[in-house]
């Protein structure tokens, strides 16, 4: 059995239901179909709700809102017409083994004197490396973020002069920049975080990810009311306003091609969907590896680094804890030997944690008088680990830290990298698809552009990278190759 469409999509993550939308919106009116193999959309947002606890297990903040409201506008709509959004402030509460913590705040104001509380030098020296951020991201989006990207000399093309590669900064470490910018190594490893929102290590990725942290002082930290799998929810209802047809528990089995280009895909029960133009939401290794084999393809695909993975509790505890924010982010005690923990490819003895309690600003996500932990620590990915066992150990670290769960503890339920790569066919876990570690990391990741013709490319895996900004970007340029290019 077979049907015909003029767009098939593989994945209804973000990056799918995001290029759906633009392209069944444009006009011409194609008629997109998107397949997801499980039975929920969103692919890596997700939600897992007990005992009346709701945990957004993906990504737990949004920021640079304003690229979905621009892909909601395609449709006629906005994202406040479709989420109520909540502007976090305070941001984030950092807290550091000695005792000493820092709270950054949505006003820019605020956190520089934040910043020169923590230590003298520490408000004019973040001012600083906020416009250095500013400059970044300015570039970088008349340049990285404006197209495709296969290579340095596609890059240079689109900038203005010389000076635009210097401003990106893209030959230093993140740790490198951060070191030449703070004198205080605990603002240092503040700084170094920011590498991790793309699954890197800041010893390895470029200082042009100094405009992350600018961007959440620009644009804010921003918190869909019901978690972020209202942002999905709200992509799906858009998707069905414009024409797009989404079926799930629809699982791919091959991408298929006539003379060197696409022609559909097939499905696990045979069934087929005819289309010259097959975009992937997937990772880029299943696709060369089991949707379309490539060997050539996939070798290059493998030169990419992978991010890291994560080790994530969901944790729901019974009362409320005093003075507890949305987000808090306990330091290691040695960030240099947390990174080569996980470069080597083993769990960090004394890693970060990271935490999101949001029902400090949603309390449908808890039971009333109680509270829904996220807790992430990074790790490498496809690394083998007991998920009871690392349950145990990062509620006792957390209780080392100061705040114990334990005797509070009511609904709890870990994810290891093992089972992040089963759920997402991501390789070892990998939560962002590939990282930004070394100097030609975004010339590595797999193109837009797919290996036969009709075939795109959406995604972390692939150009830009990972983030949901980054995805709904990837979204962005992949719909506009489509309408320029087609089959």
């Amino acid at each position: 059995m077979s049907e015909r469409c003029d767009v098939v999509v593989v994945g209804a993550g973000v990056g799918g239901l995001a290029v759906a939308i633009r392209l069944a919106a444009t006009p011409g009116r194609r008629r997109v179909v998107v397949l997801e193999r499980s039975p929920v959309v969103g692919g890596k947002v997700r939600t897992w709700q007990a005992g009346g606890y709701s945990f957004d297990i993906g990504p737990s903040l949004l920021t640079v809102p304003q690229v979905f409201d621009e892909l909601f506008a395609v449709a006629g709509t906005s994202l406040a017409a479709e989420v109520d959004l909540v502007r976090l402030d305070p941001q984030f509460d950092h807290r550091w083994p000695d005792g000493s913590r820092l709270v950054t705040h949505d006003d820019p104001g605020a956190t520089a004197d934040a910043f020169h509380r923590f230590t003298p030098e520490g408000g004019a020296a973040w001012r600083r490396f906020d416009e250095r951020g500013r400059r970044i991201w300015d570039v970088s989006v008349r340049t990285f973020f404006a197209g495709p990207m296969v290579g340095p000399l596609q890059l240079a093309r689109r900038m203005r002069s010389p000076a635009d590669l210097v401003t990106i900064d893209p030959l230093r470490t993140l740790h490198r920049a951060a070191t030449r910018s703070f004198d205080d190594p605990r603002l240092v490893q503040w700084a170094g975080r920011y590498a991790t929102y793309s699954g890197s290590s800041p010893y390895r990725a470029p200082a042009t990810l100094a405009c992350i942290p600018h961007l959440e002082s620009r644009f804010g930290c921003w918190y869909p009311v019901g978690g972020l799998g209202s942002l999905v929810g709200a992509m799906a209802r858009v998707a069905e306003s414009v024409g797009v047809e989404v079926r799930t528990s629809a699982e791919v089995a091959a991408i298929e091609t006539t003379g060197g280009r696409v022609s559909g895909v097939r499905l696990t029960d045979d069934a087929r969907l005819v289309a010259p133009v097959v975009v992937a939401n997937t990772d880029a290794e299943h696709l060369y590896a089991d949707l379309l084999p490539d060997a050539r393809a996939l070798a290059r695909v493998r030169r990419a680094t992978p991010s890291t993975s994560a080790v994530v509790v969901a944790a729901g505890v019974r009362g409320v804890t005093p003075g507890q924010r949305h987000h808090t982010v306990w330091f290691s005690h040695d960030d240099r030997a947390e990174f080569a923990a996980l470069e080597a490819g083993r769990l960090a003895d004394d890693p970060t944690v990271y935490a999101c309690v949001s029902s400090v600003t949603d309390p449908t996500q808890a039971p009333a008088g109680c509270e829904n932990w996220f807790l992430l620590v990074n790790a490498p990915p496809g690394v083998d680990i007991d998920g009871a066992e690392q349950q145990r150990r990062l509620l006792e670290l957390l209780a080392a830290r100061g705040v114990d769960l334990r005797p509070r503890l009511e609904v709890a339920r870990t994810i290891t990298p093992g089972e992040l790569a089963a759920l997402h066919r991501s390789p070892g876990g990998a939560i962002y698809g590939t990282s930004s570690n070394g100097r030609r990391a975004a010339f590595l990741r797999p193109p837009n552009i797919g290996a036969r013709r009709g075939l795109y490319l959406v995604g972390g895996s692939s150009h830009p990278g990972g983030g949901l900004p980054l995805v709904a970007t990837s979204a962005r340029i992949v719909a506009h190759l489509v309408t320029q290019r087609g089959a």
